[in-house]
């Protein structure tokens, strides 16, 4: 689900390339990324995906994106249990 873009700047995707042993693995590396540039405003968190070398135009979205109230976002996991969240879930230990 995405909400319409109130910002008229024109937007671009940066794309890197890893080696992970699965998409889980790149997933995880894809969300510790976001989060680490999630302090740049121009940061589009809730839209970071992940691609399988071969396939891209197959998009693994790594953050749920349900939008929230004062056009916040849910940055769990796409299929997360419970009520979405504008704060990142630290995991159970």
């Amino acid at each position: 689900m995405t909400a319409p873009d109130v910002d008229d700047r024109p937007r671009f995707v940066v794309h890197l390339t890893l080696r992970a042993a699965d998409l889980a693995g790149a997933h995880l590396l894809a969300r510790a990324l976001a989060r680490s540039l999630a302090f740049l405003p121009e940061l589009v968190l809730g839209e970071t995906t992940v691609t399988v070398d071969g396939a891209p135009d197959v998009h693994h979205q790594v953050f749920c994106d349900r939008l929230l109230g004062h056009g916040w976002r849910c940055l769990l996991r796409p299929d997360h249990d419970g009520d979405c969240s504008r704060r990142f879930l630290r995991p159970v230990t």
